[in-house]
């Protein structure tokens, strides 16, 4: 494929993005738009994101059947790292919906025949690394505090983490290097998709405008991640059920986010 790219976009030159400057409103009213385009068609959103209370559902019995309970709170935070990537479909159905066309939960494929697609995979395989290094940092965590032999059963780390006096420092380390790893993602994916899906930028054009989109707006893009991050952990609690209403709603917040950080390159082309 002649036109096949990952890291720089489809032009000569790098297309940067203007980054404009939001405030807390911009949050509220992105949740706001997020939750009108999840009303629009719930049952067709639900149904597409049923496969990740699945998956929690098949985690949840193969940490009980392997005795990886140690890794059940990383697994539900983690969440938080591949979100962006999870809820690909979902900006591609609100952009959809924005241009004014038909926008049902098959449209959600639609993001297979993106011309970034090779970005967006490479930005995804950047994120599940994350993902992967987060776990065995945790797992590491856990081992240096307990040691290599994990508890049989859900009880049996309760009472490890609580009742034992390595339990408080598990949860304080844990949180900050938890805390530490969701931080990176929001600097390199906070907008690095919705980007991708609206302009073929190229993965570094993606991640570079995340990086400026949160150095421009610290305060919000903090506050974003807070939101998000405490969502999906919430979510993920009751058997991971839960996400198939809160990853459809921040999913397609996230994309009116975008377009509110994000300078249209209509107005700049035009300037």
């Amino acid at each position: 494929m002649p036109n096949f790219h990952v890291i720089s976009g489809a032009g000569d030159k790098l297309d940067m993005p203007v980054i404009r400057t939001i405030h807390m409103a911009d949050l509220i009213a992105a949740l706001r738009q997020g939750m009108a385009d999840f009303w629009e068609r719930p049952s067709h959103y639900v149904m597409l994101v049923l496969i990740y209370p699945i998956i929690g559902i098949v985690l949840t019995v193969w940490m009980n059947g392997f005795q990886t309970w140690p890794l059940l709170y990383p697994l539900v935070g983690g969440f938080a790292l591949i979100g962006p990537f999870a809820a690909l479909g979902l900006y591609e159905i609100s952009r959809r919906r924005e241009q004014g066309l038909d926008s049902n939960w098959s449209h959600a494929f639609g993001v297979l025949r993106s011309p970034a697609i090779g970005s967006i995979a490479a930005v995804g395989v950047m994120l599940f690394v994350l993902f992967t290094l987060w776990l065995t940092a945790a797992q590491a965590l856990y081992e240096s505090l307990f040691g290599s032999s994990p508890p049989q059963t859900l009880s049996g780390l309760l009472a490890q983490v609580f009742g034992e006096p390595g339990g408080i420092t598990l949860l304080l380390v844990g949180s900050m290097l938890g805390a530490l790893f969701a931080l990176v993602t929001l600097c390199t994916t906070v907008i690095a998709f919705p980007l991708l899906l609206d302009r073929d930028v190229g993965a570094f054009v993606a991640v570079e405008t995340s990086f400026r989109a949160v150095l421009a707006n610290p305060g919000p893009m903090l506050a974003w991640g807070i939101i998000v991050g405490a969502g999906l952990f919430l979510g993920a609690l009751p058997l991971f059920v839960g996400l198939a209403v809160v990853i459809p709603i921040f999913g397609h917040a996230t994309w009116h986010l975008y377009r509110k950080v994000v300078e249209p390159a209509s107005m700049i082309r035009g300037s």
